[in-house]
C-alpha cells in the first residue's frame, strides 16, 4: 500500500524516468541474454566445423589480401595500416591481413572463433592483437585510432545496429574506412523454402525482438543464432548519422539458375542474401535525423 501511495504522489516527470530506468535494465538483461546465447551458438559451430567457421588456407596466403578485399575497396595496400576486423574471429580475415602487413586487431564475441585466431597466427608467426567482447562495446579500444574497420555479416546478431555504428565512428580515425556486411531485410523476412506461390514474406519488416530460432538448415540464417531485422533506415540512415559517407554499395550476387529449388542459389534469384558497404569517416556525426551527407557536398 505505501509503494502504491508512494508512486501515486510521484511527479510526471518522476514517473516517466523510473520507467525509463526500469525499461533500460529490463532491455540489457534481454540483451546480454542474447549474447550470450549466439555466443554458445558460435562456439558449437566452431566445434561442429560449420558454416563460416573455416581458417585461411595455404592457398589462401599465396594473396592474401585478394581473399579478404576481392572488391578492392582497401586500395591495393594495408601495409602498416591498423586494420580492426569486427566480429571476424576465426583465423581467416585477421591472418590474411597481418600476412598483408597491417596491424591487426580482431574483437569476437566467440572465444572459439577467437582460438582459431590465435591457433592460426602462433602457426604463422603472425602479430595479431586478440579481444573477447561485444561489436557493441568497444570501450576497450581507443579513440580515432584504426585506419581500417573490416566487419563480416555480423550486424543481426544483435538488436541496435545503432550502437554498432556508433562505436565503429569513435575507434576510426577521420577518412578511414569501415567496410561491412550484413543481412538483407527482405532476406529475414522471407520464407526459407518456396511454396505454391515462391517465398513469401511472413514476418514484420518492423519488428524489434528476435525472429524464431532457425531449426532446420538454411544458409541464409544459423541454425538455433537469434537474429534481429534491421531496417534500411537503419542500416544506411544510422551509418550516415553516425559520421560516415557511404563510398559504395554492392549486393553480392549467390543466384544459381540451375541451383534446385529451395537451395541458397535458387532462393538468391529470388531474394538477394547480403548487402556490402564501403564507408569513410567523415568527422563529427550528424546532427539531424534529416541529413544526408553525400560526397560532393563535404568541403
Amino acid at each position: 500500500m505505501f509503494a502504491l501511495c508512494l508512486w501515486t504522489h510521484l511527479d510526471h516527470p518522476e514517473k516517466r524516468r523510473l520507467a525509463r530506468r526500469e525499461d533500460t535494465a529490463k532491455m540489457r538483461s534481454a540483451t546480454q541474454h542474447v549474447y550470450e546465447h549466439n555466443r554458445r551458438v558460435w562456439d558449437a559451430r566452431v566445434r561442429h566445423r560449420l558454416a563460416h567457421t573455416r581458417m585461411a588456407s595455404e592457398r589462401d596466403f599465396e594473396d592474401p589480401l585478394s581473399v579478404v578485399d576481392a572488391r578492392g575497396w582497401m586500395g591495393g595496400s594495408v601495409r602498416g595500416k591498423r586494420i580492426l576486423c569486427l566480429a571476424a574471429g576465426g583465423g581467416l580475415q585477421s591472418v590474411l591481413l597481418a600476412a598483408a602487413a597491417a596491424d591487426v586487431t580482431v574483437v569476437d564475441l566467440s572465444p572459439a572463433m577467437l582460438a582459431q585466431d590465435r591457433e592460426m597466427a602462433a602457426a604463422r608467426g603472425l602479430k595479431i592483437r586478440i579481444i573477447e567482447g561485444s561489436m557493441d562495446d568497444l570501450s576497450m579500444l581507443q579513440q580515432a585510432y584504426f585506419d581500417i574497420v573490416v566487419q563480416p555479416v555480423s550486424t543481426c546478431y544483435i538488436p541496435d545496429v545503432v550502437n554498432v555504428y556508433q562505436e565503429v565512428a569513435r575507434v576510426t580515425v577521420p577518412g578511414g574506412l569501415y567496410l561491412s556486411q550484413h543481412k538483407q531485410p527482405v532476406s529475414l523476412q522471407a520464407s526459407a523454402l518456396p511454396g505454391p506461390h515462391g517465398y513469401t514474406i511472413n514476418t514484420a519488416y518492423k519488428r524489434s525482438e528476435p525472429l524464431p530460432l532457425m531449426i532446420g538448415n538454411s544458409e541464409h540464417r544459423e541454425r538455433d543464432a537469434a537474429e534481429f531485422i534491421h531496417r534500411w533506415e537503419d542500416l544506411i540512415g544510422s551509418l550516415c548519422r553516425s559520421g560516415f559517407v557511404i563510398e559504395d554499395l554492392q549486393e553480392p550476387d549467390y543466384a544459381n539458375p540451375m541451383a534446385p529449388s529451395g537451395s541458397f542459389g535458387h532462393r538468391s534469384q529470388f531474394i538477394p542474401p547480403y548487402v556490402a558497404i564501403k564507408a569513410r569517416r567523415t568527422g563529427n556525426p550528424v546532427k539531424t535525423a534529416a541529413a544526408l551527407v553525400l560526397p560532393h557536398n563535404m568541403s
